[in-house]
């Protein structure tokens, strides 16, 4: 009951939030240019068709990035928001090689492997539980020598550190031109999080199989770590 209650909190709030969420991204993470250019420019698949899941893919911002690399990649979006999907429905429209999932990623039973398995601020609202579950998962739908790449956030790893990265946060977004409407729902969204250390996620990374786990990026609670599924 608590599980299901989290999820339709989290429907609601990215539902009621679709619309503007692309347009806010830029000025709600203050890296936004890294934060989705290095995640894109360590992909690097054999195959100019490379097989691309994007799990909490929203309105597939961050799939965009990649399919400007890989144009022709068969991509597999996952979201719970059905508001999000239809949006990246619409940006991905003059596209076939797109395949769209309205249903929970935890626990969605996929029939394929991949590639390449992405994620973008999203598994920052699972618990650790869920967390150490979810990465179990992904290196098991990954093809032998595929990469797992999450631009995620994490918690600091101290209570000091911790109020170090939010007040940074909140100074740059209350600086950013957002209305203090949007930035209120900035902060309802926060209550969502159930973060984790990033030391804590590329240990779970490792005991699930992954090689070369590493952190590529990182500026202050905003990451981007990677495995490779050994061949």
């Amino acid at each position: 009951m608590v599980y299901q209650k989290s999820r339709d909190s989290i429907v609601q709030k990215f539902n009621e939030n679709a619309e503007k969420y692309d347009s806010q991204r830029s000025k709600l993470i203050p890296c936004f240019d890294d934060f989705y250019s290095i995640p894109v420019s360590i992909m690097n698949s054999p195959s100019s068709k490379p097989t691309v899941l994007d799990i909490g893919s929203g309105t597939g911002l961050f799939s965009s990035f990649i399919l400007n690399k890989y144009p022709d990649a068969k991509t597999t979006l996952i979201d719970i928001s059905e508001k999000m999907i239809n949006i990246a429905k619409e940006r991905f429209s003059n596209l076939a090689n797109i395949t769209y999932i309205i249903d929970d990623y935890t626990s969605y039973e996929f029939d394929n492997k991949f590639d390449i398995i992405v994620s973008s601020l999203s598994i920052h609202h699972l618990t650790d539980i869920e967390k150490k579950s979810l990465y179990k998962r992904i290196y098991e739908l990954l093809n032998n020598g595929g990469i797992f790449v999450n631009a995620d956030q994490v918690l600091g790893h101290t209570p000091s550190l911790e109020t170090l990265y939010k007040n940074d946060w909140k100074s740059k977004v209350e600086n950013s031109g957002l209305t203090e409407e949007e930035i209120h729902s900035a902060y309802e969204r926060t209550k969502l999080d159930k973060m984790s250390t990033l030391e804590e996620q590329l240990n779970w990374l490792e005991e699930s199989g992954f090689k070369d786990v590493d952190c590529i990026y990182k500026y202050f609670n905003f990451v981007v770590i990677y495995g490779r599924k050994n061949k």
